[in-house]
């Protein structure tokens, strides 16, 4: 029997996007999920007045793990097989959709990476963006025992089993990387698939001062210890500790 699979994007002041971005989508899945997360550009009236997709308004922008944990708990509440996210500014190509889903079938989580592979046409990466992705994808595959190429790719499929075992806090860009430590905690099979790496001529905001590279990275690293403490038994000692 096949997957009944749903389609979320978490999406943001994206008025530029979002219509061709959904209208693509629709084509390879047939159930999709919209989590406006506040935004304020003109995204939310073109959103109500289709009929096509599932919308779920936050209020406020709550951050972009936000929008990932409200899809994480519509798919388990509405006992789908998959969750499928994408992100809704044209950096993921909705045709590979069905290709994620079927990954599924043998994997927990299934991961999209913009450096497994290299297709032509591929967009060179912001310097710094590159930066970050490498050393953090490197530091989750040291101290969680890893094989990522690319810890921070929104292209995802997830099986309803292995939402169920996370649990989310952290609301921002941040979000993957509890995703991974709670994954490799509960001893999930992970698996890759090679995107095309895709970066539009766009400037993109992580939120005030997270738009400093050395700020995020060292945050990204704050989050990263503050996920292994959460997940990893106390120290015990059987002579006394030092300090």
């Amino acid at each position: 029997m096949a997957a009944r699979f749903l389609t979320a994007l978490p999406v943001y002041n994206e008025v530029n996007h979002v219509e061709p971005v959904l209208d693509e989508v629709l084509r390879y899945s047939p159930h999709v999920l919209v989590v406006d997360d506040g935004s304020t550009d003109g995204t939310s009236p073109l959103l109500a007045r289709r009929s096509d997709i599932r919308v779920i308004r936050h209020e406020k922008n709550r951050g972009y793990g936000a929008g990932l944990k409200t899809a994480f708990a519509y798919a388990l509440a509405e006992g789908f097989d998959v969750l499928v996210t994408i992100d809704c500014d044209g950096q993921h190509q909705p045709r590979l959709i069905p290709d994620f889903v079927a990954a599924a079938n043998g994997a927990d989580i299934v991961s999209g990476s913009r450096y497994l592979a290299h297709f032509a046409g591929d967009s060179v990466p912001p310097v710094e963006r590159r930066k970050i992705n490498q050393e953090l994808t490197d530091e989750l595959n040291r101290r969680l025992g890893l094989h990522l190429t690319d810890a921070f790719c929104g292209f995802k499929a997830y099986r309803s089993e292995a939402l169920a075992r996370f649990d989310i806090d952290e609301l921002g860009y941040a979000m993957p990387i509890e995703v991974w430590v709670q994954a490799s905690h509960a001893g999930l099979k992970i698996v890759e698939l090679p995107v095309h790496l895709i970066y539009l001529e766009e400037e993109r905001s992580f939120g005030g001062a997270l738009d400093n590279a050395a700020t995020r990275l060292d945050y990204y690293r704050q989050v990263l210890d503050r996920c292994l403490a959460a997940v990893e038994p106390p120290r015990t000692c059987t002579s006394p500790c030092g300090d």
